[in-house]
């Protein structure tokens, strides 16, 4: 039987709702008054059921930020990595992915989640040990993103660069030693990997891409938080892409 979980939060419960996550219930705290019908609304089109909970319910079971609202949910499922490169195949668009390098922030992985559905990207992939995996938090952070973005699970970072490589598919790692994304051109299939929070990409997942950029800085700190960072790489291929009619 598939696992379940809670999530919380207006975004994640109405997007997981309206996506069409298997939702079996939906909670609602007797204190909220704000867009209660947008939820109540949405869930009688799918014939989920509603219950109401009192404000001690949602303070003792998850963290601030949850606004009188959760959810009892199926677990999202990962794609396979090949179903996964065959998204912008049948979008009939070039070839846009995020690799997550041991990235372990939830709040991070959702923010990531939340850019990538908002600039286009096909998907995301994660390793399967080292490395935040799909959850509550980041469906939170996610602000509902994280219901249509695929996320393909991988053992090896390094044999899925091969695989998508094979595919045509340039690699391009996020550091910054590297050259300037804005000389750069991000319009060709690609892959962007992103590192950890504290010590970015690793050295042999660095050596992979095709090559290194970077985001020129004008600050006395010369990094970005990894989803800051992220967004504006990404948000910097839908700019060259639109440019070009891609």
């Amino acid at each position: 039987m598939q696992p379940e979980e809670w999530i919380y939060g207006f975004n994640p419960v109405l997007e997981a709702i309206r996506s069409g996550r298997n939702v079996k219930t939906v909670y609602i705290s007797y204190a909220r008054r704000e867009r209660i019908g947008d939820i109540k609304k949405e869930a009688e089109k799918k014939s989920i059921s509603i219950e109401g909970a009192s404000p001690d319910f949602f303070d003792d079971k998850f963290p601030k930020g949850h606004q009188g609202i959760a959810a009892r949910v199926f677990r999202r499922s990962y794609v396979g990595l090949e179903e996964l490169l065959y998204v912008p195949q049948r979008k009939r668009e070039t070839p846009f992915f995020v690799i997550l390098d041991s990235v372990e922030d939830p709040r991070n992985f959702g923010g990531i989640l939340r850019s990538v559905d908002a600039a286009g990207a096909h998907g995301v992939v994660i390793q399967s040990y080292r490395s935040v995996s799909l959850g509550p938090e980041v469906s939170k952070s996610s602000a509902g993103a994280v219901e249509y973005v695929p996320v393909s699970m991988v053992a090896n970072i390094k044999h899925a660069i091969r695989k998508m490589r094979d595919a045509g598919i340039t690699i391009i790692g996020a550091e910054a030693s590297g050259s300037s994304i804005w000389e750069s051109d991000l319009t060709v299939p690609l892959a962007l990997v992103l590192g950890s929070e504290g010590k970015g990409i690793r050295k042999t997942v660095g050596e992979s891409c095709d090559m290194i950029l970077s985001l020129p800085t004008r600050g006395s700190v010369n990094s970005l938080n990894v989803s800051v960072a992220g967004g504006i790489f990404l948000f910097e291929v839908l700019r060259q892409r639109s440019l070009k009619g891609k």
